[in-house]
């Protein structure tokens, strides 16, 4: 091996010395950067997910709202039409919303957002018929309406495809991945996470159960289990950081009701 004199080494060990070392301040940002993979942490991916959004989200549930109301008055038989308003005063702020952006880890799937859907969905049922047979309700099964002692046309549609697949994700979309994720976003330097996430999942779930006694009237063990079904989605969405584990719920929730009522069908 031959030998390196100490001139030889001097010149590499000075350059070694005189390299730039990484700025503190760029390493900050880069570890802020890593970071900020998921919507909850802030970042560009909530930036424009702020106060615009929130108003466009109210702004277009006042509208369908009133769109609603409207139809329902005007010709009592349209509840059908009443109900794709409303949506459509949903759909519009949740395209508006992600044009701006997607939230990181928003739309991720996970296979325990399935077994937390169907779990939850059901045991949510359940409170919500025994809160019914405690508040005096019958215990018979629920049936669909018959007309001339038939089911009418468009029946699976309405009373299966409607609120088993696109109500959960319609209303999921709208009040956990666009009012509770903008509220929080707005809230959550000025006011903390925790604060922020509790003020977003009780004002998306009163908004939830507001916009239901709006449309229809509520029993009080419907309130309560509307009340329910909008905490533990909001929950659900603020601790996992995704949306498909709300809306399984809900589909659950709502699917449940409608497998009951296929059997008090069949048996009336």
């Amino acid at each position: 091996m031959p030998a390196h004199s100490s001139d030889e080494v001097a010149p590499t060990v000075e350059r070694l010395e005189h390299l730039p070392e990484e700025s503190p301040v760029r390493r900050d940002r880069s570890r802020r950067r890593s970071r900020r993979t998921d919507w909850r942490l802030g970042g560009r991916t909530v930036r424009r997910w702020r106060e615009w959004v929130l108003a466009a989200a109210l702004g277009g549930l006042g509208m369908g709202v009133l769109a609603a109301t409207a139809v329902t008055v005007l010709w009592p038989g349209m509840s059908s039409a009443a109900t794709v308003l409303l949506w459509a005063g949903m759909v519009g702020p949740v395209v508006f919303a992600f044009t701006r952006s997607r939230p990181a880890g928003l739309l991720r799937v996970r296979a325990i957002d399935v077994l937390f859907g169907l779990t939850l969905g059901v045991m949510l049922r359940l409170v919500q018929g025994w809160l019914e047979a405690a508040s005096g309700g019958g215990a018979d099964f629920p049936a669909f309406e018959r007309i001339g002692g038939r089911l009418p046309d468009g029946w699976v549609f309405a009373d299966v495809v409607a609120p088993v697949i696109i109500a959960p994700a319609v209303e999921e979309f709208f009040f956990r991945a666009v009012v509770l994720v903008a509220l929080y976003t707005v809230l959550r330097r000025p006011c903390g996470a925790v604060v922020a996430g509790v003020a977003a999942v009780l004002f998306s779930s009163g908004l939830f159960v507001l916009v239901h006694g709006l449309i229809g009237d509520l029993a009080l063990d419907q309130v309560v289990s509307v009340g329910l079904l909008g905490l533990v989605c909001g929950t659900l969405v603020l601790l996992t950081g995704r949306i498909w584990a709300a809306v399984l719920t809900h589909a659950a929730f709502n699917g449940a009701w409608v497998a009951l009522a296929l059997i008090g069908t069949a048996l009336s």
